[in-house]
C-alpha cells in the first residue's frame, strides 16, 4: 500500500452540529456497498447528563446558550473531572466525575481522528484501522486521560493539540515496539476488558469464562514457545502466529485444570475442549477486542442506561414472582412499623435516619448504651421474625436447588447471593461429588453413563446426586439467617433515612448545618408528626 492509498482510505470526518453533540457522542465505522464511512452516535447516558447540568447549573446554560462555549463548557467538564474532593449538589449523580470524564472523552474523539490521520500519512507498517482503535483505546482508558489532564499547562497549547501530539507518540511507539499483532493485543488486555469485550459482542455466559479461562492457558504456552523463545523472535519484532502444537498444549492445560478448586464454576461444568476449539475460542476472544468500542463500555456501566436487548420471559415471571414477594414483605413490615410507639420511633429515626451512634443516642436520650442495644435489637427480631413468617425458606429451598441445577448450574449469576452460595456449596462438595453433577447437570449426561464411567451402580450415583443435593440445600439453610438479618438492616436505613431526607426538604434544613442538635430535634419532630398522621390516616 502507497503511503497517498493508505491515507486516501481514511473516510471524510463528519462535522458536530452542535455543543451536546461535541460532548455526548461517540464515533462509529459503517460500511455501505464496500464503502466506510463515520457516523456520529448519541450516548444516551452524556445527553441525559448534559441536559441535566443546563437545566440545574445556570453557569453551564449560560455556557450552552453561547455560540462559541466549546471552550468554557470543556473547562467545566475537566474541572469535575480532576476535582480530587467534590462537593455534590443534591441533583448531581454520584458518579459526576466519571461522566465528566465520558463527556472530555467524546469530545476528544476528534483528536483521535487527526492523530491517526497524521500517523497514517507518514506511516504504512499497520492500518489506519490499527491506529484508529489504539488511540481510542489509549484515551478512554480513565486513568490515562486523568493523567493528562492533570498535566496538561494551558499557557503552552490548546488541549486538543496537546492530546493530539500524545495520541501520535502513543501510536508511533506502540508500531514500533510490534504491538499491533493480534496475538500481542490478546496477551496484553486485562481479563476484565476481555469480559467486557465478549459481552458487547453478545457473547454469554458460561462461554464467556470459558473463553477467558481458556486464554489464561493459552497465553503462557504462547509466550514460552512464540515470544519469548530466541531462536523464533528477537525483542521487538512482531509476535509471531501460534500453531497447532500451541492450540494443543494449551487445550491440555485447560482440561487438566478444569476441575481445580481455583476454576471457574461454568469452566468446571463443561466439557473438555480439543485444540480446534482452543483456536476458534482464541479467534473469538481477538475479534470480540477488536470489534470493542470503549464508549459504548462505559455507556453499560451508566445504571440507568442498561436495558436487556434480549427479553427473557422466564426471567420475566421470575422477577414479578419476586416482586410481587417483596411487596409482601413490605406491606408486612409497615403493618409491624404501625405498631411502633413514638420513642421506637424516635430511636429508629436518629439511628438509621440521621446516622447517630449509640454512643451519641446514649447522651441524646439519656438512657444506658445497653439499653438503647436492647431496644434496636428487639424491633429488629421483630421484623425479622415477619420476614421468616413471610419467606417461609424450607418450603422453597429444596425446590430451589433442584431447578438451579436444571436450569441454571452451567451459567449461574454470581451477582445473586442465593447463586453465588449454591456456586460456593458445590466447590465444597467431595471431588466424586462434584465431578457427577458436572456431568450429570453441566454436560447432561444421563445417570447409567455416569454410573459405567465411575465404575458404580445407578443407585449409588443416584444416592451420590441425592445427597449432594441435600449439602446444597443445608448450605443455603445456613446463610439465610446472615442474609435475613441483613435485609432488616438495610431496610429500616432505607425506610428511615428516606423519612429523614423528606423532612429535611420540607423544613429546608440541612443535617451538616450549625448547631444540629436542634436541627435535628426539629427534623425528627416532623419525621414523628407525619409517621403517626400516616399510622392514623391508615
Amino acid at each position: 500500500m502507497s503511503k497517498s492509498s493508505n491515507q486516501e482510505n481514511i473516510p471524510t470526518l463528519p462535522k458536530r452540529l452542535n455543543n451536546s453533540d461535541i460532548f455526548c457522542t461517540y464515533l462509529t465505522l459503517n460500511t455501505d456497498n464496500s464503502r466506510k464511512y463515520f457516523q456520529w452516535n448519541n450516548a444516551l447516558h452524556l445527553n441525559r447528563n448534559f441536559e441535566l447540568y443546563a437545566r440545574n447549573n445556570e453557569v453551564f446554560a449560560q455556557f450552552c446558550s453561547q455560540p462559541n462555549g466549546i471552550t468554557n463548557i470543556l473547562e467545566f467538564w475537566k474541572t469535575i473531572a480532576i476535582d480530587a474532593s467534590p462537593i455534590l449538589q443534591e441533583w448531581e449523580r454520584q458518579n459526576s466525575k466519571q461522566l465528566a470524564l465520558h463527556h472530555l472523552m467524546s469530545y476528544l474523539e476528534t483528536s483521535c481522528y487527526y492523530a491517526t490521520k497524521k500517523v497514517s500519512s507518514i506511516s504504512k507498517i499497520s492500518s489506519w484501522e490499527d491506529y484508529l482503535s489504539s488511540a481510542r483505546i489509549f484515551i478512554h482508558n480513565s486513568d490515562n486521560l486523568v493523567k493528562l489532564l492533570k498535566s496538561y499547562d494551558d499557557s503552552q497549547a490548546l488541549l486538543d493539540t496537546y492530546i493530539q501530539g500524545i495520541l501520535i507518540k502513543e501510536i508511533q511507539n506502540q508500531q514500533n515496539i510490534g504491538k499491533f499483532s493480534p496475538w500481542r493485543m490478546l496477551g496484553k488486555t486485562s481479563e476484565k476488558l476481555l469480559r467486557e469485550a465478549l459481552q458487547r459482542s453478545g457473547h454469554k455466559e458460561p462461554y464467556i469464562s470459558q473463553y477467558i479461562f481458556a486464554r489464561k492457558h493459552f497465553q503462557p504456552v504462547y509466550n514460552f514457545n512464540k515470544v519469548r523463545n530466541p531462536l523464533l523472535r528477537k525483542s521487538g519484532d512482531k509476535w509471531l502466529e501460534p500453531d497447532s502444537e500451541d492450540f494443543q498444549a494449551a487445550a491440555n492445560c485447560y482440561n487438566a485444570e478444569k476441575f481445580l478448586s481455583s476454576a471457574p464454576h461454568e469452566v468446571s461444568a463443561g466439557s473438555n475442549i480439543s485444540t480446534e476449539q482452543m483456536q476458534a475460542w482464541m479467534k473469538i476472544c481477538i475479534s470480540s477486542i477488536q470489534e470493542y468500542d470503549q464508549i459504548k463500555q462505559d455507556s453499560e456501566r451508566c445504571l440507568d442506561d442498561s436495558q436487556p436487548e434480549d427479553i427473557n420471559f422466564e426471567a420475566e415471571e421470575s422477577d414479578s414472582e419476586s416482586n410481587s414477594q417483596f411487596e409482601e414483605t413490605q406491606s408486612a413490615f409497615h403493618k409491624e412499623l404501625d405498631r411502633f410507639k413514638p420513642d421506637q420511633h424516635q430511636i429508629l429515626l436518629l439511628y438509621y435516619g440521621a446516622n447517630l451512634k449509640q454512643k451519641q443516642l446514649k447522651i441524646k436520650l439519656g438512657v444506658s448504651q445497653s439499653a438503647i442495644c436492647r431496644r434496636l435489637l428487639t424491633i429488629k427480631n421483630q421484623l425479622l421474625k415477619t420476614l421468616i413468617q413471610k419467606s417461609q425458606p424450607h418450603e422453597w429451598v429444596r425446590n430451589y436447588v433442584v431447578e438451579w441445577l436444571h436450569k441454571d448450574f452451567c451459567a449461574p449469576r454470581h451477582s445473586d447471593l442465593i447463586e453465588a452460595a449454591l456456586v460456593q456449596a458445590t466447590k465444597e462438595l467431595g471431588s466424586e461429588e462434584q465431578q457427577i453433577l458436572f456431568l450429570r447437570y453441566g454436560e447432561k449426561v444421563n445417570e447409567q453413563n455416569i454410573a459405567t464411567h465411575f465404575g458404580i451402580s445407578l443407585f449409588e450415583v443416584n444416592a451420590i446426586i441425592a445427597v449432594s443435593q441435600h449439602k446444597l440445600q443445608a448450605h443455603l439453610i445456613k446463610e439465610l439467617p446472615h442474609w435475613e438479618k441483613e435485609c432488616v438492616e438495610e431496610w429500616l436505613k432505607s425506610f428511615y433515612h428516606s423519612k429523614i431526607s423528606a423532612a429535611c426538604r420540607t423544613l429546608n434544613l440541612s443535617l451538616e448545618m450549625d448547631d444540629s442538635h436542634q436541627i435535628i430535634d426539629k427534623i425528627v419532630e416532623e419525621c414523628l408528626q407525619n409517621l403517626i398522621v400516616t399510622e392514623k390516616g391508615e
